[in-house]
């Protein structure tokens, strides 16, 4: 077992970017994920954590060369033993989108076996301001926060540079029992719901402290649903996605298409236009609540059929052939079994949406087993500050 290097402050060459918002670097033969630094620069690196494997963390708390892309940080809490939350603020925004197009690049060589120059798009607005989903914790002093990286510690907010302004005035002008967990939606009236999230004997409930009922602007549709459940976080990404989605699924007149990860239907509502009254949209949401949404949402196109259920236990029902598949998967990806699945339907496209470029990665290497091969691809800076990149891929 290497020796334990907790606490030791290693004078270290920053390299590559890695998948996670780090960088590597090698000391004495073990790797070093660094947070806070940039390639290229020389830094004394504070070591965070060490289980005695390969590898360990480190933060960077001097730069003794920086990178001509350093630049000051707009929240003084992102720094080393700061907040968790983002990951790139030393890096001026264009350079946060070349280290994550590099990651997404890398993912794809080494778990696809593809070589692909990848650019990643900026999103209108700008790198502050765009979170508008925000999830608190209270510390023991009972102010609400979030937690520090790798950590239960929670660091006090007096405010947040990348949240919507004024999303976060109500949960943080006052004292909270410690340990309660908040969660802050601004929607697309900019209006702010608060749910108070507690643990009672292992189960978790909500209680609405204001609003509840979100109004989201997307494809040409005003949407009605849960303020709480899944949307984009960018108010900006989910009509941006939706129109890919529509440009590349070119569903034929008459013809059948899945929405699988479907949420309250935002793809299956570009789906269904393109199929028309006389074709179908099989749409797949494990949330019962997100289903009752998007039926409600979508009561105009009797073309969508709604199932709720986990997208690998319904499919074998699903109706075949299929034109075009569009897959939303949470973060862990699809998996083989859905890849597998997807690939019984035989359809001519699959459009997919990742929030995880490994998991896209791991994903798309399934799909080839099965003939379908990566034709497009965009990336998006829909996560700006954050080592987060939303990928849509196009494979045939």
């Amino acid at each position: 077992m290497s020796e334990n290097w907790l606490g030791r402050t290693l004078e270290l060459e920053i390299g590559p970017v890695a998948h996670g918002g780090h960088c590597v670097s090698r000391v004495d033969g073990r790797v070093v994920f660094v947070r806070h630094g940039l390639p290229g620069e020389r830094v004394r690196a504070e070591v965070t954590e060490d289980k005695g494997g390969a590898f360990c963390r480190a933060d960077a708390v001097e730069v003794l060369a920086a990178s001509a892309h350093r630049v000051t940080p707009p929240c003084p809490l992102a720094a080393p033993g700061g907040c968790g939350g983002c990951d790139w603020q030393h890096a001026d925004p264009g350079y946060q989108r070349e280290l994550k197009a590099a990651v997404v690049a890398e993912q794809l060589q080494r778990l696809a076996g593809l070589s692909r120059e990848v650019v990643v798009e900026p999103l209108d607005g700008g790198p502050l301001g765009w979170r508008t989903r925000v999830r608190l914790v209270a510390g023991r002093d009972g102010r609400a926060g979030l937690r520090a990286h790798h950590s239960h510690r929670v660091i006090p907010l007096d405010d947040c540079p990348i949240t919507v302004p004024g999303a976060l005035a109500q949960p943080l002008s006052r004292r909270w029992k410690p340990g309660t967990e908040l969660e802050v939606t601004s929607d697309g009236d900019s209006r702010v719901h608060v749910r108070e999230l507690s643990t009672v004997h292992g189960r978790t409930r909500g209680r609405q402290l204001s609003g509840g009922e979100a109004v989201q602007h997307a494809a040409d549709r005003d949407w009605r649903l849960d303020a709480h459940g899944f949307w984009q976080g960018h108010p900006l990404a989910a009509d941006t996605f939706a129109r890919l989605v529509a440009k590349w699924a070119e569903v034929p007149q008459g013809g059948v298409a899945w929405d699988l990860y479907a949420g309250v239907g935002l793809f299956a509502s570009v789906l269904a236009e393109q199929a028309g009254p006389e074709g179908l949209v099989y749409a797949v949401e494990s949330s019962r609540r997100a289903v009752s949404d998007g039926e409600r949402n979508l009561a105009d196109l009797p073309q969508v059929r709604w199932r709720a259920g986990r997208v690998e236990h319904v499919l074998a029902d699903a109706p075949k052939p299929v034109d075009v598949v569009v897959l939303d998967p949470p973060r862990k990806g699809a998996g083989r079994a859905v890849a597998d699945a997807v690939a019984e339907g035989e359809p001519d496209r699959i459009v997919y949406v990742a929030c995880d470029p490994a998991a896209l990665a791991r994903d798309v290497a399934y799909f080839a087993e099965h003939g379908y091969s990566l034709t497009e691809l965009r990336a998006f800076d829909a996560f700006p500050m954050t080592h987060h990149v939303e990928c849509v891929a196009l494979l045939q």
